[in-house]
């Protein structure tokens, strides 16, 4: 049997081949991830938002790192996701807490955002 032999990329090619593997992860999330799709659609509102909305660099920065913060957890809780699925379909406990565990995950990323967001927010409109 003939074992795949592992290409070590370096320099340019392997930046190149990071970008095309961040695409194809990013275009399956977006056909396939429901809550992925909408943090999506949503951050390409608040991102430009916020540069409206926050008062110096810094509060935009937070904005807008808080708000990519939460399509980064919620890429890596569809990846245990996948992963546990790609394991086994049969109920397991453990297989259970995992997913469990990354959608609490998501929802403290959710927390974050809504702390960072909620009293800036707050200030721009009641000024």
């Amino acid at each position: 049997m003939l074992e795949k032999q592992v290409i070590k990329r370096t320099g340019f090619a392997r930046l190149l081949f990071t970008i095309v593997n961040s695409g194809k992860g990013l275009t399956w999330l977006l056909k396939n991830e429901e809550a992925f799709q909408l943090e999506f659609v949503l951050a390409l509102v608040l991102i430009p938002t916020a540069f409206f909305i926050g008062t110096s660099p810094s509060e935009v920065s937070l904005m807008i790192f808080a708000t990519l913060f939460v399509l980064v957890v919620e890429t890596l809780n569809t990846a245990v996701e996948t992963t546990i699925d790609r394991i086994s379909s049969d109920y397991h406990q453990l297989s259970g807490l995992a997913k469990d565990l990354g959608s609490l995950a998501v929802t403290f990323s959710l927390i974050i955002w809504l702390v960072i967001w909620t009293p800036i927010a707050w200030m721009f409109f009641t000024g």
